[in-house]
């Protein structure tokens, strides 16, 4: 049940559909400018030549999804404004992305970021990445395109399936045809949109509050400003360390391995200006954190004495933002529509990012190897059927979301489920040398059977309000009757209150730290070690040894931690062998390459040296 008038009027349709209008051509000049997107290369990265702004604007913008626009306030409403703690998360993922990361993927000249566990294991884990990726973004967009159909639908009477169709095919198409140029510049174009969406409920929501001291004042009296909230049980949803420490880890394996977020640093024109979008994304981030903060306290200063979710007034939390908005400019009409603007801007700009990111993996990772012979045209019209033939899967997709549940723990759930795992591979093999193929395999396992036994068990044995400890809400001046429901006498597993009630922010720490654990344990064990990698025949450029980040370790612990594998600081002899060593390469392009040309490779970091597709049995 919803209150009277709160619906869409032509104005509101109007200002969402000259959205997704301009959306659209943007797409289209990106097809054609420049002679059009002619090649693969083209197509996915842009040729390797955009500048830092415009992609650390498409960074924040395909971070900010409608999950951020609808969901995250209401987090704030429930749970406080201790939400802003996942500012010093950001901050960190930003750097070990920055440090660790960022400069293996780019220096190896990689598009799919699945490459480079084939090129540091085996073609088995590149497969293994390939398809726990696909199916992580698949179900995520499916949230990102449902959940705000759903809740706009609920509130201002937008058609449910009509809006899920419309945005999955505008994001198709433009993606078909503009390639990432489109969705970076359309990126830049929704942020702004978005952007404006939040401060016009800002701005307004403060007036209609009496100033931002009022809403202040409110929330502090409300215990919204929950900043001093250290405690450390593992068990407490939102928490200084749970945001902080569970939040890096979480955040880490979306930006430092997640093709979609990848695609756009190597599609950067050199190192440093990748690194330049990421830490300028930085302050975007911190920016919407602040918006969102924001929304969430006039969200609770407006219904302090009346939550419209409890008494009934909407159906679901995800549904309170388009409700506060749609209360507060019924007399402005256009706004709402402004704002239903926001939360879609968001849904295009992640499901945008998404089909490239599917569309990039499959081909590098499933055609070009079945079909080496492909011309380049004929790779770049694959390219656009594999973006038009993952659009219509997302919007098919979209379906499966209503069983979700909560916005934004569903999709950080997601993540921490199958991306912690994913992120403990990729470090395993960059800063260990001594990992190797037996190693990996066993890590990998072993990080999924537990990420899978804590996320399946707390999605069958939901957290108890005592675990998760929402703050309370009121409705004194509601004037309705609230019906009582019995406490629920379903028998509960032993774990159910311990285990399964792990903050859903420490899911992906789990399971990256038990990946690399055990995958340290099982390469340094003999007997499975026999037969496995010879180091010696390690691209150095694949891995990154903790001591390469501290310029105090001696040359004696610099090498032992380098494991044998020849590189550019070993002493001598060991730079001689490095010279003189062959890896051996699959066929494919690279036959030809001599010793001196990977020797003079070796020794430099360009972005735009030849990938090195090494195979190591």
């Amino acid at each position: 049940m919803v209150a009277e008038n709160n619906a869409f009027v032509v104005w509101d349709y109007l200002v969402f559909s000259i959205m997704l209008v301009i959306s659209a051509v943007i797409g289209i000049y990106y097809a054609f400018v420049g002679g059009g997107q002619n090649s693969s290369e083209e197509f996915l990265t842009a040729g390797r030549k955009m500048s830092a702004i415009p992609v650390a604007i498409s960074l924040s913008a395909s971070f900010m999804s409608a999950v951020t626009v609808l969901g995250s306030p209401v987090d704030v409403y429930r749970f406080g404004a201790v939400f802003c703690y996942f500012g010093i998360a950001y901050t960190m993922v930003v750097i070990f992305t920055g440090l660790v990361y960022l400069p293996v993927f780019y220096d190896l000249g990689i598009t799919s970021t699945n490459e480079y566990l084939e090129l540091r294991f085996h073609k088995l884990f590149r497969y293994i990445g390939t398809t726990l990726f696909m199916f992580q973004t698949i179900l995520y967009t499916g949230i990102v395109i449902y959940a705000p159909a759903l809740a706009l639908n609920q509130v201002t009477g937008l058609h449910l399936w009509g809006a899920v169709v419309a945005t999955g095919l505008v994001c198709t198409f433009y993606c078909t045809l503009g390639g990432i140029k489109a969705v970076v510049w359309t990126d830049v174009f929704q942020i702004g949109i978005m952007i404006t969406g939040f401060l016009a409920v800002i701005i307004r929501g403060c007036i209609v509050c009496g100033g931002i001291e009022a809403v202040w004042n409110t929330s502090y009296y409300g215990d919204r400003l929950n900043f001093n909230n250290f405690d450390p049980s593992p068990l407490r949803r939102h928490t200084f360390w749970t945001l902080a420490i569970g939040g890096t880890f979480t955040w880490t394996s979306l930006y430092a391995i997640n093709q979609a977020q990848v695609q756009r640093y190597i599609s950067c024109k050199s190192l440093r200006q990748a690194q330049l979008a990421l830490a300028l994304n930085l302050l975007g981030l911190l920016v919407i954190m602040v918006c969102v903060v924001l929304c969430g306290l006039i969200l609770y200063a407006k219904y302090v004495t009346c939550d419209p979710w409890t008494s009934g007034k909407v159906s679901a939390a995800d549904q309170l933002m388009p409700y506060l908005v749609i209360e507060i400019f019924r007399d402005y009409p256009g706004v709402p529509g402004l704002y239903v603007a926001c939360a879609y801007s968001g849904t295009l700009s992640t499901v945008s990012s998404s089909i490239n990111a599917l569309a990039a993996v499959s081909l590098e990772d499933l055609v070009k190897p079945c079909f080496p012979n492909l011309t380049s045209r004929q790779l770049s019209y694959c390219s656009k059927g594999l973006s038009f033939f993952f659009g219509l899967v997302c919007i098919a997709m979209a379906v499966l979301a209503s069983t979700m549940g909560d916005l934004l723990q569903a999709a950080l759930t997601i993540f921490g489920i199958v991306g912690g795992p994913l992120l403990g591979l990729y470090t395993l093999g960059m800063l260990f040398p001594c990992a190797n193929n037996v190693g990996a395999f066993i890590g990998i396992i072993c990080g999924y059977a537990i990420s899978l036994w804590i996320g399946t068990g707390s999605l069958v044995n939901r957290p108890t309000a005592d675990v998760t400890r929402p703050l309370p809400l009121s409705t004194l001046t509601c004037n309705v009757t609230i019906p009582i429901s019995p406490a629920s006498t379903a028998e509960r597993p032993a774990l159910a209150d311990s285990w399964y009630s792990v903050s859903y922010l420490y899911i992906s720490m789990l399971g990256m730290l038990t990946v690399i654990i055990t995958g340290l344990i099982a390469s340094f064990i003999p007997a499975l070690v026999a037969g496995g990698n010879a180091r010696e025949s390690i691209n150095p450029k694949l891995i990154r040894p903790i001591c390469d980040y501290f310029c105090c370790c001696s040359d004696r612990l610099r090498e032992m931690m380098w494991c044998g594998v020849p590189h550019k600081d070993h002493p001598a002899e060991s730079k001689e062998k490095a010279t003189n060593l062959v890896w051996p390469v699959k066929t494919g392009g690279l036959e030809g390459l001599d010793n001196a040309s990977f020797a003079t490779d070796l020794n430099t970091s360009s972005g735009d040296t030849m990938k090195h597709r090494i195979t190591r049995f």
